[in-house]
């Protein structure tokens, strides 16, 4: 009867440990995917459409992500296609049209400077290092 018992343990070990084996096997290691490429979108606060030469403009934007990677990088850059003026992040040196800058946060201020008296336009583009871009574009009058 001891014996009996024994086999029986043993039989039962071996289905417990085939079970097991069978289980874990089936694991595929490309189903554990992280996901680091989240979509974002650009607000911004609303701006004046009017503007005199010399005048400067603060621009609040946030950008506002699907999910948190902690790597995602985030660039800015612009183009002004009517008028004359300056585009600066706080107080750093104006950006240069279609120049790539990198973006330290997702909450940030831009300052736009007119130095002309037309109407101006133009637009910036806010993108990731996984090729996502947002555009946003700006017109003011001119107020001289």
């Amino acid at each position: 009867m001891k014996r009996l018992l024994n086999k029986s343990k043993f039989l039962w070990m071996l289905v417990l440990v085939f079970t097991s084996a069978i289980m874990l096997s089936s694991c595929d290691k490309d189903e554990l995917e992280i996901q680091q490429n989240y979509p974002f979108e650009v607000k911004v606060m609303p701006v004046p459409t009017d503007m005199a030469n010399g005048q400067t403009v603060e621009i609040r934007i946030t950008i506002q992500r699907a999910g948190n990677f902690s790597d995602a990088q985030y660039y800015i850059r612009y183009f002004q296609f009517e008028g004359i003026g300056a585009l600066r992040y706080y107080n750093e040196t104006p950006y240069l049209p279609n120049d790539l800058y990198p973006l330290p946060q997702t909450q940030f201020r831009l300052y736009y400077t007119s130095a002309s008296a037309v109407s101006q336009s133009f637009d910036i583009w806010i993108s990731d290092n996984f090729g996502n871009e947002k555009q946003a574009s700006f017109q003011f009058n001119s107020s001289d």
